[in-house]
């Protein structure tokens, strides 16, 4: 999804008439509110090896799913005009279900750059399921919001749909991609609900948290039964490309990491988070 903008630099020209104009590197700016972004940044840094990116992890304020609605909102929507006014994007990703469901009018109607969000995957995971039992697995904000509910109301296709808001997987995301040892009960504890046993059984499960990818290998060897995970981040980057122009004839600058926090990354953190960018050339801001 995007809004109608023109570019940044010139809100006269549309970024599909700029696109045509001139192919320069194409500066993507990611936001999260932690590290489960990077899911969502790997598929598209895969898809545009040529853009330059930035990814924001907003850490002073993670987990969002324990704050109100009314705070996310009033915490993002100036967050994101000080990075657009900051780092010039041509496109913003929200690459969070949280905010996405709650922020993405209010940042079109703020901001002229185009935005790509993330919502829960409930129309392709339903189409896909043959039994018809899909569960959404999310944080505890992302399944309670009416904004979910609609989807489910409007794309489940006959599906008995099962809402999982799960308190803590996200953190034991960030903890394992940070280096951690995440034992296997904890996770298990936090997607068991995710398996109706009524005949017949679940088959598809929605990934709609962008931190739950990072630990998914351990969850595929500890569910229960083989289900389908269904992950948004290809289908953003599809749609990233979709929106943001021809590949550019020229390299883009290193990519920036930053915490809203101020805090450097760790030396572990560091050489987790660069295969996340595709490239070696990366910058701590």
């Amino acid at each position: 999804m995007a809004g109608r903008a023109g570019h940044p630099r010139n809100p006269f020209i549309t970024s599909a008439r700029y696109s045509s104009i001139v192919s320069i590197p194409r500066a993507i700016l990611v936001f999260d509110s932690g590290l489960g972004g990077l899911t969502v940044l790997r598929e598209i840094a895969a898809a545009r090896p040529d853009a330059a990116y930035t990814y924001v992890a907003d850490d002073a304020f993670f987990p969002y799913g324990q704050h109100e609605e009314d705070e996310i909102i009033a915490r993002v929507v100036p967050l994101i005009g000080e990075l657009i006014d900051r780092h010039r994007p041509d496109l913003v990703v929200i690459a969070c279900n949280t905010a996405s469901t709650l922020v993405m009018d209010h940042l079109r109607k703020a901001y002229s750059v185009p935005f790509v969000g993330t919502v829960p995957a409930i129309k392709p995971a339903c189409a896909a399921s043959k039994t018809k039992k899909v569960s959404v697995l999310g944080t505890r904000g992302t399944v309670k919001r009416e904004y979910t509910r609609t989807l489910i109301r409007n794309f489940a296709q006959g599906c008995d749909v099962t809402l999982v808001g799960a308190e803590n997987l996200a953190s034991l995301a960030e903890r394992a991609l940070r280096g951690e040892a995440i034992g296997d009960d904890a996770v298990r504890a936090e997607i068991a609900a995710c398996f109706v046993e009524d005949s017949p059984r679940t088959d598809t499960v929605v990934l709609a948290c962008t931190h739950y990818p990072l630990l998914l290998e351990q969850i595929r060897r500890i569910a229960p039964w083989p289900v389908a995970w269904i992950d948004p981040a290809p289908a953003i980057a599809r749609r990233v490309v979709s929106l943001i122009g021809p590949q550019a004839d020229r390299s883009a600058a290193p990519a920036k990491f930053l915490f809203t926090s101020g805090r450097a990354p760790t030396a572990t953190l560091e050489t987790a988070l660069r295969p996340f960018f595709g490239a070696d050339a990366l910058d701590f801001a």
